[in-house]
């Protein structure tokens, strides 16, 4: 029998699963990292769980310690990488993946441009493509709304320049 703060966060996980796997798929190198790096965003939510003061949405809160744990490991990651041999053998699909081949490739082009920008940027719009309003990226991100506006802004340009030849 779960203890009735076991249930709430139970739920709380379910409810957010989906949204904590796609910022790890963003942020680690695909097939396996993206399912360790899940796993180690939820612990954490985990162990800062009992800490929540309501201050913010749980989704806002949840976002925050995903997109600084991805980050996190991505430059500890960067640091140990001249140490690591990848498997790039190793093909993985997952179910949630577009399996149409020009869905697959329209998919595959965002992520590739996505993981060109910059972090904070990186950071934005995959809150953005999230549905999430301007003024919960920026209660996430510390910055202003209309800072949000103006940056979406120049990342969707960003975003239109390097897509658009992959796609041609």
């Amino acid at each position: 029998m779960q203890s009735p703060s076991e249930q709430t966060f139970t739920e709380i996980l379910e409810d957010n699963k989906d949204r904590i796997f796609r910022i790890c798929r963003i942020y680690a190198v695909a097939p396996i990292e993206p399912e360790d790096l899940f796993q180690e965003v939820v612990f954490q939510i985990w162990k800062s769980f009992p800490t929540f003061k309501n201050k913010s949405s749980i989704s806002t809160w949840i976002y925050k310690i995903g997109l600084n744990v991805c980050y996190s490991a991505k430059l500890k990651l960067e640091k140990n990488n001249h140490k690591m041999d990848r498997l790039e053998s190793i093909k993985f699909v997952p179910v949630d993946v577009p399996r149409d081949e020009d869905q697959q490739d329209k998919y595959q082009a965002l992520q590739d441009c996505i993981l060109k920008l910059n972090e904070i940027d990186k950071s934005i719009i995959i809150l953005y493509l999230e549905e999430l309003p301007y003024k919960e990226i920026a209660a996430i991100t510390g910055l202003s709304e209309n800072h949000i506006a103006v940056k979406m802004k120049r990342i969707r340009k960003i975003l239109l320049d390097c897509i658009t030849p992959k796609l041609k």
